[in-house]
């Protein structure tokens, strides 16, 4: 059965919780000793490989860090999922005060000063406030942070509801299951977005196909993981909720007879629906005369190459059906290192022993170790003669696990004026350099544009790291444009990365295919920064399979003995 209740307390949101502990300490004033305690105890138990779930109390309290109040306070949250002094914080703080700390560029002093010099308490107070321009007369505040405030409201409320893909998988598979165990006579399957694989989530969706549809209501009725909105539901489609996950869903009924084509539509993008076939008639209109018993018979009756369900988005997936054009998609299975990832050389949770041995413990011929550069002293960001321990570490170990191999490589920074981190000789000692954008985001296409052509016109660019900077659900890439960006990484054979993290999936799969027609080769990166990042993978492949990557145009799905030729030609 479904209970996501269940699923609430987690190491994750143990360390959420403590961390929403110190950010209301600190918008209370409450004592910078302890404060700082607090913080150094979170700083080590997210540095560190231990579950807090599954460890004991005694070894909690060799962590360092864990005082015996922290230690108080994690044993509370793993029983009572909750401890007293947040208690007493959240008790004394506003309700809306939460959501005003969540908003991004906001840390508890700034929303002290809002609470005590405006009053402000809601993120709907802080938005008027904006938009009146009190906030930018407030001292340390101006014009320039009252609209970046103004934005990330906009952003915050336009995403509201909404899910990444990977965050509600496991919840959404697990419903599905649940409905066809609980409607076993009927045909249970998920449509919709989810479907496609799409990498926001704003409402689950299912189709029910029966005999009888009042039965099946009857039995959905019975379920408790949903929430029935009446308002928002018909007689074949019920609306609501998903209970304890603020996730909204659609529950499609439909007689045996329409299931296929119902099924087929559902799972579609409006616009691929509105495709021609033919000089006469859409997708959608064939699929009205319905008469088939599954998609590849529907295809086969419209004389249509197949069309893999993530790519039914109203591109050009239809017009290259018609001259069987359709590619062989990328598989998880034919990637065959993994490039971009971090170790406790920079930010990274786990020793380049262990992100090494574990990448190879999966199967994987390679690895690319590509550290933050220097310049990313937030990150760790590694000084030239932490460059050089690392290679002599790199080499030892390249001795103990061979065939397998590490390749040197570094996230460069793309400093303001184009530039990469470093002097030309230590440039030239990594095998391939990841260059992306970490700092002055706030910039206009044509700067931004600008920046990453300079980057990409450098000859030791190997791979254009996330090219917008956008974080999914939180923050808006900068603009670029991408022709211009993928036009000329065509011109200098440099590879642009889809970062697999659920939060990134950036380059966007929209262009994927632009890049592959020009010639681009992508690369899937995990930017995993601990073992468990290289799980990110799947996230990857899924975002290039919608935009019709290949295995051929897929940098490391090249052998060892490929990637290491294409590494040294790169090189010159």
């Amino acid at each position: 059965m479904y209970h996501e209740k269940e699923k609430i307390l987690d190491h994750k949101t143990i360390l959420k919780k403590i961390k929403l502990c110190i950010q209301l300490m600190e918008l209370h004033d409450e004592n910078p000793f302890k404060i700082r305690s607090y913080q150094s105890a979170l700083n080590s138990l997210e540095r560190g490989d231990a579950d807090i779930m599954e460890i004991s109390e005694s070894e909690l309290s060799k962590i360092p860090g864990v005082g015996k109040s922290i230690l108080e306070a994690i044993v509370s949250l793993k029983e009572t999922e909750t401890f007293s002094t947040l208690d007493e914080l959240i008790e004394k703080t506003p309700e809306g005060i939460l959501e005003v700390l969540q908003i991004k560029g906001l840390g508890p002093k700034k929303v002290k000063t809002l609470w005590e010099e405006l009053g402000i308490t809601s993120t709907h107070e802080l938005m008027e406030a904006c938009q009146s321009g009190k906030v930018a007369k407030i001292k340390g505040f101006g014009e320039k942070t009252q609209e970046t405030i103004i934005q990330n409201l906009e952003f915050k409320a336009s995403n509201a509801g909404k899910w990444l893909y990977a965050d509600v998988e496991e919840s959404i598979e697990s419903l599905t299951s649940e409905l066809q165990k609980s409607l076993n006579s009927s045909e249970v399957v998920i449509v919709g977005d989810f479907a496609r694989k799409m990498e926001i989530i704003a409402s689950a969706e299912w189709l029910i196909g029966t005999s009888d549809i009042s039965q099946a209501k009857s039995q959905f009725k019975a379920i408790e993981a949903f929430e029935l909105d009446k308002s928002l539901s018909s007689p074949f489609v019920w609306r609501g909720k998903v209970k304890d996950l603020d996730l909204n869903f659609g529950i499609h009924f439909s007689d045996l007879n329409n299931y296929p084509s119902k099924k087929y539509a559902l799972s579609a993008s409006a616009e691929h629906l509105k495709s021609l076939v033919d000089e006469k008639e859409t997708i959608a209109e064939k699929l009205a005369k319905n008469g088939f018993k599954n998609d590849e018979e529907f295809f086969s009756q419209i004389n249509l190459q197949f069309i893999p369900v993530e790519m039914r988005e109203g591109y050009d997936e239809v017009s290259l059906a018609k001259e069987q054009k359709i590619p062989t998609l990328l598989e998880e299975k034919d990637l065959k290192g993994i490039l971009h990832n971090h170790s406790t050389y920079s930010d990274g949770k786990h020793s380049l022993r262990q992100m090494a041995e574990y990448c190879k413990e999966l199967g994987y011929e390679y690895l690319g170790i590509s550290d933050h550069s220097r310049t990313a002293s937030y990150a760790g960001g590694l000084e030239i003669e932490k460059v050089q321990k690392q290679h002599e570490e790199i080499d030892q170990l390249n001795k103990e696990l061979a065939p397998f191999k590490i390749f040197k490589g570094i996230e460069s920074d793309i400093l303001g004026d184009g530039s990469l981190d470093y002097p030309e000789d230590v440039l030239k000692s990594f095998d391939f350099i990841v260059s992306s954008v970490h700092s002055i985001l706030n910039m206009d296409i044509k700067r931004a544009t600008k920046r990453l052509l300079t980057a990409i016109e450098n000859p030791y660019t190997t791979i254009l790291g996330h090219p917008t900077g956008r974080l999914l659900l939180r923050r808006e890439g900068y603009p670029i444009d991408h022709k211009t960006i993928i036009d000329a990484c065509a011109k200098n054979k440099v590879v642009i990365e889809i970062n697999a993290n659920p939060w990134r999936l950036d380059l966007d799969w929209r262009w994927v295919r632009y890049a592959m027609d020009q010639g681009v080769m992508l690369s899937i990166n995990p930017d995993a920064h601990e073992m468990d990042g290289y799980a990110d993978m799947k996230y990857g492949v899924l975002v290039g399979r919608k935009g019709g990557l290949t295995k051929e145009m897929t940098l490391n799905a090249l052998s060892l003995k490929e990637i290491q030729e294409y590494f040294d030609h790169k090189k010159g």
